[in-house]
């Protein structure tokens, strides 16, 4: 949750995607919140009783948008396209972009560059009030769920590409705890409403499974 980030500096690589204050998700993102606040990242992102599911997996993707958002932010000036000229999570896997309409064939290009048409995407879509209907009332499309699964997993390469690639810069910059608690509060979510395909996770399996280990 975004609190996470208060004591530090707010430069983000987007501007921030708020949620209106005194909307029903503003309602939601509060309760979220303070259930974070207790340490139980399990018990943070189950459902809460009585609320509707895509409306919970909306603002949490915002917020989720808003935390790699602003962790990206921090290391822009290490992610260059001299540092990372492909977009990869290791050695063993690289991502090439696409997004359907304006770049319809995957092509290869840098991390920075993947990681901007990667953003701008996703604002793109949050943006969209049809997708993220911020009003009262107004229904979430039979594609919502879809198009949620693909947001979520563009922006866990951000994560993988920062923890292969640059947590030396995240460790220098005292950022190591804030990126692992960003980090598990995602994947807890995505593995209990099961949003990212097991195989699209393979780059960061150990620690998933590390930091899933310590909250048994």
């Amino acid at each position: 949750m975004s609190f996470l980030f208060g004591s530090r500096s707010s430069k983000t690589f987007k501007p921030k995607k708020n949620i209106p204050e005194g909307s029903h998700q503003y309602e939601l993102l509060k309760h979220a919140e303070a259930t974070l606040g207790s340490g139980n990242l399990r018990a943070a992102v189950m459902l809460p009783e009585g609320e509707d599911l895509n409306e919970w997996i909306a603002v949490n993707t915002v917020d989720f948008f808003n935390q790699i958002n602003m962790l990206y932010g921090t290391i822009t000036e290490f992610c260059t396209e001299t540092s990372c000229s492909v977009m990869s999570a290791g050695p063993r896997y690289e991502y090439h972009w696409a997004d359907g309409t304006n770049i319809k064939k995957p092509i290869k290009c840098s991390a920075p560059k993947y990681i901007d048409y990667l953003m701008t995407w996703v604002q793109d879509q949050l943006d969209e009030e049809t997708l993220f209907p911020s009003k009262i009332g107004v229904p979430f499309p039979k594609n919502f769920m879809s198009v949620a699964k693909t947001i979520l997993k563009r922006l866990f390469r951000v994560y993988a590409h920062i923890y292969h690639q640059h947590f030396d810069s995240v460790m220098q910059l005292q950022e190591e705890a804030h990126l692992n608690t960003s980090f598990k509060h995602f994947i807890f979510f995505v593995q209990e409403f099961n949003l990212i395909d097991r195989r699209e996770l393979a780059p960061l399996q150990d620690l998933i499974e590390k930091l899933g280990s310590k909250d048994r």
